[in-house]
């Protein structure tokens, strides 16, 4: 019964935090990440963290996390993503295509204190580049 409770509040923790990173309020992210977050092993901070969610929206303004599926295991939980938007800005070295594309992204996050202190995260940056370069007719 305690794994459901916790399973529960993560699920609730995480859809607000979803909602305000596809609200794309990323000043608000300290209510959610650590001040000294660690990202892929390596130190990056809450302003390193919230400055690369900035960068993808720079490049798609629309951006979009869809949680498709979350396992949660005590302190640690796991996210499946399903993500979209439209290419208005340079991104991953290349200039705006207009295209719209989406790809999936899967996290692994540790939170302590009610915060998320770690994250491991495999965003497909090349099926992004794959889709923006073959619609662009560029691949």
């Amino acid at each position: 019964m305690e794994h459901t409770a916790r399973r529960r509040e993560i699920e609730a923790f995480y859809r607000v935090y979803l909602q305000t990173c596809n609200e794309h309020r990323f000043e608000d992210l300290g209510e959610f990440v650590a001040a000294d977050v660690v990202v892929n092993g390596e130190p990056r901070g809450l302003g390193g963290y919230m400055a690369a969610l900035r960068s993808v929206v720079r490049g798609f303004p629309d951006y979009h996390w869809e949680l498709r599926h979350l396992v949660v295991d005590d302190e640690w939980f796991a996210a499946h993503l399903a993500t979209t938007g439209t290419h208005r800005g340079p991104l991953l070295g290349l200039p705006a295509t207009g295209r719209t594309a989406g790809t999936h992204e899967f996290a692994v996050y540790r939170t302590a204190a009610g915060r998320i202190v770690e994250v491991w995260g495999t965003p497909d940056d090349l099926a992004l580049r794959t889709q923006l370069l073959l619609a662009d007719g560029i691949g």
